[in-house]
């Protein structure tokens, strides 16, 4: 019997042990073709460990030829902006779903979850032709404006809040605080948790997508981080794909980093939210 769970347990982490080699080793190509010569990037004799470095002339490259620090720029005020309208419009609607009673409530929550079953792509045309028609492209209301509202985080929220203790609640209001007042003073705080995880998937949305500031964003001057390697890809690089490698290295380096940061608030996030 302890033969048979031994080798269960072996075979789980040998599964485990390949999806996460297959899952970093992009990273740590990109990583170390960024510090090596472009002619050894595709060099299997170098895959992981470069024949002759180059990393200070392919860094200072990508900083040199391009904008990137622009870029980055860019990419926190868009990142920050949609995730700031997103909390102020979910953490009330969340609230409302969970704790009040209104008239229309559940239409409401269908209607919120058929919305969510619409694929931005499907209104991505009206959206363009919009902005379009009150020349408002280029811009970094056109990159924000649209995600404004998440109705997955409308959810997520709702879902989480469901576990909060109605006694607390109702001693607030006794007390003569209004809702806006417990939103502010109760639900915000307690609410940390669920923002943390819900933080990591939009700025991980937001800053890695392309799809959208391809669309409606032309000036490089507005470009966010991935349109902006895609602009020093097409314009400036060419096959040299150590700078090329050395801006992308750049253009994830901040993700990684705030995934550190708020891991314990993501993991706990997603845990309580999912038991609730």
């Amino acid at each position: 019997m302890r033969n048979a769970h031994s080798r269960s347990a072996f075979v789980a982490h040998a599964f485990l042990w390949i999806g996460a080699i297959y899952s970093v080793f992009p990273f740590v190509w990109m990583l170390m073709t960024s510090l090596r010569e472009s002619g050894d990037a595709f060099n299997p004799a170098s895959l992981l460990w470069p024949r002759h470095w180059d990393a200070v002339t392919n860094y200072s490259r990508a900083f040199s030829e391009t904008p990137l620090l622009r870029f980055l720029i860019n990419g926190v005020v868009v990142c920050l902006g949609v995730l700031l309208l997103q909390l102020a419009t979910a953490l009330p609607c969340g609230y409302a779903l969970a704790k009040l009673q209104f008239r229309g409530k559940a239409l409401l929550t269908t209607a919120i979850l058929i919305c969510f079953s619409i694929p931005f792509q499907a209104v991505s045309l009206p959206l363009f032709v919009g902005l379009a028609q009150f020349d408002l492209l280029n811009s970094y209301f056109a990159l924000i404006s649209p995600f404004s509202v998440s109705v997955f985080a409308i959810l997520m929220l709702a879902q989480y809040l469901r576990g909060y203790p109605e006694e607390v609640l109702e001693a607030a209001r006794l007390d003569g605080l209004s809702e806006g007042q417990i939103l502010r003073r109760l639900i915000l705080p307690a609410s940390g948790p669920a923002i943390a995880a819900f933080a990591i998937f939009s700025v991980s949305a937001h800053w890695n997508d392309l799809y959208w500031p391809l669309i409606v964003i032309t000036n490089p001057d507005l470009a966010p981080p991935t349109l902006g390697v895609l602009f020093f890809r097409s314009e400036e690089s060419g096959d040299q794909i150590g700078p090329l490698m050395a801006s992308t290295t750049m253009v994830t380096l901040p993700l990684v980093v705030f995934f550190i940061l708020a891991q314990r608030r993501f993991v706990q996030g997603v845990t309580m939210t999912g038991l609730k």
